[in-house]
C-alpha cells in the first residue's frame, strides 16, 4: 500500500508488498525509476522503518514500512526561447519533434542557448513536470546536433518513466536513413560490435573488442535502398541506442557517412558535390520512431520525410550514376 501525505505532498509512504533489492522494490512500490530511487538514497531522502536507506542492493522483506521525501523540482538553468519547432505529435503526456540538423538537444558547454530544450521550455509554457529533480523537459534520448529527425520528449514524470523503460529494454523502434561512402557488400546485414570511448580521442566513440569490459553492446541492422555514384542510400534499424552508433558502426565496416568529419572522409570524387551543395554535416536522418504510448498503452508510429539537403545530395549523386 502506498500513499501521499495529506500534509506534505512531497512525501510518499507505504509498506512493501514483496521482497527483493531495495531500489527495485521501492521503484515498483512508488512509481519512481530505480535511478531516481538511487539518487534520493544518496541524498538521505529515504527511510525504511526509522533507518536512512543507503545501500541500493540491500535486501528488503515484505511488510517493511518506508517513506520517501521527494523534493520539489529545482528550476532549470536553461531559459525559454521562442524558437520554432516542427511538432509531429503532442498531447498532455509527450511531444514528438522533427529536429532540424544544426540544433543541439540540450544546453552544454559552447551551446548554452538555441537548443531544443530552450525551445521546449517556451513551447510548453510551464506544463512540464519535474523529471530527475529538475523542472525541465524530459529528454529521454538524444540525436546528434548535425543529425536531423524524430525524437520524443516527455512532458510528465510518468511519461518519462514509461518511455525510459522502453528505451532500456530496447523495445523502441527507430530507423535512420543515411548516405554512406561506397557500396556495402553484402547489401544488407547486421553490425554487432561494442561501442565505447576511443582510447586515442576521448571526444570520439569507437568499436571495442567483444571481450572488452568497457563500452556497451550495440546492434545495427542495415539494408541498401539505392545505389549512388561512389555512395549508397541505406536504411539502418537500431536494436540499441548508443552514442554515435550508426556513424561508428558504418565507419567500422568501411562505409562512413558522407559529410561526417569525425568518423570518415568523403570520397574524393564526391567532395566537389558536397562543397557545391554546401552540405556540411553527416548525411543521417532519424526517419521513423515507434513506441507504446506510456499513458494510453497504444502503439504509436511516426515518420519524418527526408530533409531537403539530404534529398538534394541523393539526387545529385544519383544523377551521376545514370
Amino acid at each position: 500500500m502506498v500513499s501521499e501525505s495529506e500534509t506534505d505532498p512531497n512525501l510518499i509512504t507505504g509498506t512493501l508488498a514483496s521482497a527483493g533489492r531495495i531500489d527495485k522494490t521501492l521503484a515498483e512500490a512508488s512509481g519512481l525509476s530505480r535511478e531516481r530511487i538511487k539518487a534520493l538514497m544518496a541524498e538521505g531522502a529515504i527511510l525504511v522503518g526509522k533507518t536512512i536507506a543507503k545501500n541500493p542492493s540491500a535486501k528488503m522483506q515484505p511488510g517493511a514500512h518506508f517513506s520517501i521525501t521527494v523534493p520539489p523540482p529545482v528550476e532549470s538553468a536553461a531559459q525559454p526561447q521562442d524558437i520554432p519547432l516542427d511538432v509531429v505529435f503532442e498531447d498532455e503526456h509527450l511531444i514528438v519533434i522533427n529536429k532540424p540538423a544544426g540544433m543541439v538537444v540540450h544546453p552544454a558547454a559552447g551551446n548554452y542557448d538555441g537548443t531544443l530544450v530552450n525551445a521546449l521550455l517556451h513551447h510548453c509554457k510551464g506544463q512540464l513536470s519535474g523529471i530527475g529533480g529538475v523542472a525541465r523537459p524530459g529528454i529521454v534520448h538524444r540525436i546528434d546536433k548535425d543529425t536531423s529527425g524524430l525524437l520524443v520528449v516527455a512532458k510528465t514524470t510518468a511519461a518519462h518513466e514509461g518511455l525510459a523503460k522502453q528505451f532500456a529494454d530496447h523495445s523502441i523502434e527507430r530507423t535512420y536513413l543515411a548516405v554512406c561512402a561506397g557500396h556495402p557488400s553484402p547489401t544488407s546485414g547486421m553490425i554487432e560490435k561494442r561501442i565505447g570511448r576511443s582510447d586515442h580521442n576521448r571526444k570520439k566513440m569507437a568499436v571495442l573488442e567483444d571481450n572488452s569490459s568497457r563500452g556497451k553492446h550495440a546492434v545495427t541492422h542495415f539494408k541498401t535502398l539505392k545505389i549512388l555514384r561512389s555512395a549508397t542510400l541505406i536504411e539502418c534499424r537500431l536494436e540499441t541506442g548508443r552514442t554515435h552508433q550508426v556513424r561508428v558502426h558504418l565507419s567500422s565496416i568501411g562505409h562512413a557517412l558522407l559529410g561526417d568529419p569525425t568518423y570518415g572522409k568523403t570520397p574524393s570524387q564526391l567532395r566537389s558535390i558536397l562543397r557545391d551543395l554546401g552540405f556540411a554535416r553527416q548525411a543521417l536522418h532519424a526517419a521513423s520512431l515507434g513506441f507504446i504510448h506510456p499513458d494510453s498503452g497504444e502503439k504509436r508510429e511516426f515518420h519524418a520525410e527526408i530533409p531537403a539537403d539530404m534529398r538534394e545530395l541523393i539526387d545529385e549523386t544519383g544523377r551521376l550514376n545514370r
